[in-house]
């Protein structure tokens, strides 16, 4: 008999899934795992019967696993990652227009200034 396969969320539960990852992502400062620690996460995701691989999202929660993997805040959601702790308050990220408006005038001075990258 065929063992039964999880159907992968539906697009509204992925996006309320990816919505709530990106706020705590946000809070903490947008910070990332090691490199050690994403090379174990996606060697989990890869061994995990849950792995949708046409897509490479994860059965569970739908997010991309390449993405999810990481940054330092996301969870497996079949608790197969170790957890990792970040920094009470985190670092303070700007998301917006301000920081837009800064990243304009920064790229405008440097082409004032003649600088060549």
């Amino acid at each position: 008999m065929m063992s039964e396969q999880k159907k992968q969320p539906s697009m509204g539960q992925m996006l309320k899934n990816f919505a709530s990852e990106v706020v705590e992502y946000a809070k903490a400062g947008a910070p990332h795992v090691s490199e050690k620690q994403y090379n174990y996460r996606l060697k989990t995701c890869n061994e995990c019967p849950s792995l949708k691989r046409a897509s490479m999202r994860c059965g569970e929660c739908g997010c991309m696993i390449e993405h999810k993997a990481k940054w330092a805040t996301s969870n497996c959601p079949s608790k197969k990652w170790p957890q990792v702790i970040i920094g009470k308050d985190g670092k303070k990220v700007k998301v917006g227009r301000p920081a837009a408006k800064k990243w304009r005038r920064d790229k405008k001075d440097n082409t004032k200034t003649g600088d060549k990258t």
